[in-house]
């Protein structure tokens, strides 16, 4: 039962301003905090063993808001490069809920197992997934990488 409402003024609980904004502050950074366990390797393989993927940024940066391009490498398990597959691109924020501000594609092939993943654009620092649907010949399957985006670039 509350029984605020029935309390006289002076013996309400009160909380300020002040310490009401530490608290929504403090639950917000609870809330967006990187997990400690992330998994920021750029190379590693698909969800089902079929593929390895190496997500190649550029060499330098990328700075927040900058246009930019990745390499993509994909190989079978033996490390044989896989030519003529096709890729489908998604990715964002996962604690913020949103998607990159472009739209990310493979847009084509180039050397066999090498390409080109062009469009992408860090809207600000943080944590960012990429998420690739892979398919090639007969066989599909799906990788998942994190990235820390800091001013200064990708945290390598």
């Amino acid at each position: 039962m509350n029984l605020s409402p029935l309390l006289p003024g002076a013996l309400r609980p009160r909380i300020s301003s002040a310490a009401a904004a530490a608290l929504a502050s403090a639950l917000l950074l609870a809330a967006c905090a990187t997990p400690a366990d992330l998994d920021v390797t750029l190379q590693h393989a698909s969800r089902q063993g079929k593929f390895v993927v190496l997500m190649e940024p550029p060499d330098t940066g990328p700075a927040v808001n900058q246009m930019h391009a990745w390499r993509i490498r994909l190989s079978a398990p033996d490390g044989t490069p896989v030519s003529q597959a096709s890729m489908a691109f998604e990715g964002g924020m996962p604690q913020h809920g949103h998607g990159f501000p472009t739209r990310p594609r493979v847009t084509r092939e180039l050397a066999p197992g090498v390409y080109a993943l062009e469009g992408m654009k860090f809207s600000m620092t943080g944590w960012w997934d990429m998420r690739l649907a892979i398919q090639a010949g007969d066989a599909s399957d799906t990788a998942v990488f994190n990235v820390i985006v800091t001013d200064s670039g990708i945290r390598r």
